[in-house]
This record gives C-alpha cells, structure tokens and sequence, in this order.
C-alpha cells in the first residue's frame, strides 16, 4: 500500500510512518514546512510540502497522485485561534479528500476525536475546533471513499501498552499516541473498518483483540453528521 499522511511532522504521524515503513509500504508525507522534511524522511516517509490551508484541491492531488490510502493527521495545533480550526481542522481535511477523489485514493482514515459526535454550540475555541471536527467528519462520512473515523480520548506521550479498548459507541478516557499510531496502522489495510466510526481508548484487551471485538459485531457506528 502507499499511504500520504497529511501532517507527516506531527506526534501520531511520524509514529504511523515509522509503522508502515517497517511493513514495506510506501508513504509520502504532507508538511507545511519544509524545516521539517528530514525529520519525516528519516521516519520513513517521502515528504512533500504541501500547506492544506493554502494548497487547492488540484495541488494537493498532485501531491498525493499513486497513493491508494490518505490519512488527515493534521491539525492547526495548540495555542491556534478559532479560524485556524474552521481553515485547518475542518477545510483542510475536506480539501484532502476532494484531492482523495480526483486522485484516485479510495482509503481515507480520519484522525477526528471525543467529542466530535456531539459538539457544543459556543464560542470558545475549543467548541469551534469540535464543531470543526464534526463538519469535517460528516463530509468524509457523506463521500464514496472507503472510510473510516478514528476518534481517541485524551492523547498522552506514555509509552504504548498495546491494550486498548476500541467502541463505536463514545466513551471517555486517555490513550498513547503510540497505541492510537497501531491502531491506525491495523486499520488501514483492515476492510471491516470501512464506514466505521471508532473509539479508542486504553482498555484491558490487546489491539487486535478489541479490533476484533469491535470490528466483528454486527454493530457499526453511526456514520457522523
């Protein structure tokens, strides 16, 4: 498979490119800043500038042109005021998969997060970034792509465990950025996973085995929006 991660440079991407690279698939990674290209080619990744924010469509398809997989693993950050989130959060993920479409790229895996099924209605800037979140989902969710959402709890720096637990149904708690990259990585070439919305957390059963238990019920979670 040859995935493009948009946000290469960021915690759980250059996780997820050092993943995939150590099973033999190609990655090409999207960054803003070009300062940032060694540090993602020595994860693994053939880096690409190419600012979501200011990119179009077309640029960004030529980007991401060969690949059959795009993960949005970008995000305007902490410390970014409410537009960021609406330019970044929301329409840059969009952009990408507009991009996905004309490229080509059936696969496309959505970073989103807790809270995002449900978002407020207020002006702070974390009720912006979840509104955000939201819109952006129920646009990838609305599309042909072969979908799937991935929405974790509170992010950590811990090392991984590798025991999750993964719903379709929202629940709170805190994950490893390390388990949320396995996960991530399971899921790409996983089929079951397509048009799923899923929740991780840190749970008591292995990565495969709550991919199973929740990726082999008859249950899915409601598509977004």
């Amino acid at each position: 498979m040859n995935a493009a991660i948009a946000g290469a440079h960021g915690k759980i991407a250059l996780r997820l490119t050092r993943l995939l690279a150590a099973g033999g698939d190609g990655v090409v990674g999207l960054i803003r800043n070009s300062d940032h290209a060694a540090e993602v080619g020595r994860a693994g990744a053939a880096p690409v500038v190419c600012d979501l924010e200011h990119a179009t469509v077309e640029e960004i398809a030529t980007a991401i042109d060969g690949c059959d997989a795009v993960v949005f693993a970008a995000g305007a950050g902490p410390g970014s005021g409410a537009d960021r989130k609406l330019t970044m959060d929301r329409d840059g993920a969009i952009k990408l998969l507009r991009a996905a479409e004309s490229a080509g790229a059936r696969r496309y895996l959505m970073i989103s997060g807790a809270g995002a099924e449900n978002p407020p209605d207020g002006d702070e800037v974390w009720e912006i970034y979840l509104r955000a979140k939201a819109e952006a989902d129920a646009a990838l969710a609305a599309s042909d792509r072969e979908w799937t959402i991935v929405r974790p709890g509170g992010l950590t720096d811990d090392p991984g465990s590798g025991t999750v637990r993964i719903d379709a149904d929202p629940f709170s708690g805190s994950v490893p950025r390390d388990d949320v990259a396995t996960v991530l990585a399971r899921l790409l070439s996983d089929s079951r996973s397509v048009r799923r919305v899923l929740y991780v957390n840190s749970g008591e059963e292995s990565i495969e085995q709550a991919l199973d238990a929740a990726l082999g019920s008859s249950g899915h979670g409601e598509a977004p929006g």
